[in-house]
């Protein structure tokens, strides 16, 4: 379903990884001068949205070169991962399950109950 071009504001920030309707339902519930990361396109290269987002809530959409960004900043970017993240910030948004936990799990992230980032074990 597509989202209205204003949802209520959830979100001061967001990375997403998927584009599409994904992409639009986020800018659609930024918060007031948000910013969005895009840096995937696994739904689509679509972008079924307004301009809403950006001229009534000062919402920003940045672009993530995967690609051609330079090795410094690649650099730069991983070691501020370590520095500015704590361990226990990263237990807290880190979940790993067993492969046959997906089917549970997919229901659960398609209803919206899931926050965060799981990480699937098929060795388990």
């Amino acid at each position: 379903m597509m989202p209205s071009p204003l949802e209520t504001q959830k979100w001061a920030g967001a990375v997403d990884n998927v584009g599409s309707k994904v992409l639009a339902r986020v800018l659609s519930e930024m918060k007031y001068g948000g910013c969005v990361a895009a840096c995937g396109l696994a739904g689509g290269s679509d972008l079924p949205a307004t301009v809403m987002p950006f001229i009534l809530r000062g919402v920003s959409l940045r672009g993530v070169d995967s690609v051609w960004c330079p090795t410094p900043r690649r650099i730069a970017a991983w070691e501020r991962l370590v520095t500015d993240i704590s361990d226990e910030a990263l237990a807290n948004i880190n979940k790993t399950i067993p492969l046959e936990d997906v089917p549970r799990y997919a229901k659960e992230i398609l209803a919206g109950n899931i926050t965060g980032h799981i990480v699937i074990d098929v060795n388990a």
